[in-house]
């Protein structure tokens, strides 16, 4: 085997940031989904965003003129979205750690935005708090078949990215949100290839649920807090929650409808 055919295709420039996800086993229907979700992903060379951005609500004082000249204080308060909320982390550490891991398996480029600004941390938290992040419906009464853990999913997310942050500082003495993108993949690649020690869990199996929740929160209907705006769908040209095509449907020409959500179809 030549030199050239040995080298890493995930870490080598310029090859997609999103050849990781392409290359991390996740399929669709026996395709993978990077093609399933349609276009060739070109390469960006900046790094990804550490910080997930969280909107604040801010208060703003202006004058309101009044009768007779007069002006008056007036508080105004600008609109953010009381859905970016944590429900069930409680260490902004774990969480940014968490939002650090999807963006580098679903990254932004030229194409769109990446996990963190589809909101894809955002609904890993709410999944997690849910009966589905307890296991509320899961028979978890030993004893277990090879393979089956006792843990809930939320334990082992919660425990996963611990371990993520606790690998970055043993191997750089930096958390894993502060390292470079090529430091977050091989880190991430040992987790994959279950290389990890996580207690009465593998760091395969964290990985394989850490990806699949990511996808997830990048292409669900957004009335589950992620694919803010659509966006997802919009890039993946998938039109959403529409329930009827008869509209369109003896067109011979290709039509592109601007994609819904579930909540378009409420008409209060």
């Amino acid at each position: 085997m030549s030199e050239e055919q040995k080298k890493d295709p995930i870490l080598e420039k310029p090859t997609s940031r999103r050849e990781f996800l392409k290359n991390s086993g996740l399929t669709v229907g026996g395709l993978v989904l990077g093609g399933a979700l349609g276009g060739t992903f070109l390469s960006k060379t900046e790094t990804v965003t550490k910080e997930v951005e969280v909107q604040v609500p801010v208060e703003v004082e202006v004058e309101v003129p009044a009768a007779g000249g007069e002006t008056h204080s007036h508080e105004t308060h600008v609109t953010h979205n009381y859905s970016d909320a944590l429900l069930f982390f409680t260490r902004l550490e774990d969480f940014l750690a968490l939002s650090a891991a999807t963006e580098v398996i679903y990254p932004e480029d030229e194409h769109g935005p990446g996990a963190i600004k589809l909101g894809a941390p955002f609904y890993i938290d709410k999944q997690l708090a849910s009966p589905w992040g307890r296991n509320t419906d899961d028979y978890m009464v030993r004893p277990f078949k090879p393979g089956e853990s006792p843990l809930t999913r939320g334990e082992i997310v919660l425990q996963g990215v611990r371990k993520i942050n606790e690998t970055a500082q043993s191997k750089h003495q930096k958390l894993f949100k502060d390292l470079t993108e090529e430091e977050q993949i091989a880190i991430l690649k040992e987790f994959e290839a279950g290389n990890v020690p996580l207690e009465l869990t593998t760091s395969a199996a964290f990985f394989g649920l850490l990806r699949t929740l990511t996808i997830e929160g990048c292409f669900c209907d957004p009335v589950h807090g992620g694919n803010k705006n659509m966006e997802g769908w919009i890039m993946a040209e998938f039109p959403g929650a529409i329930m009827s095509h008869i509209d369109v449907i003896e067109k011979k020409e290709f039509v592109v409808k601007k994609p819904q959500s579930l909540s378009n179809h409420i008409h209060i």
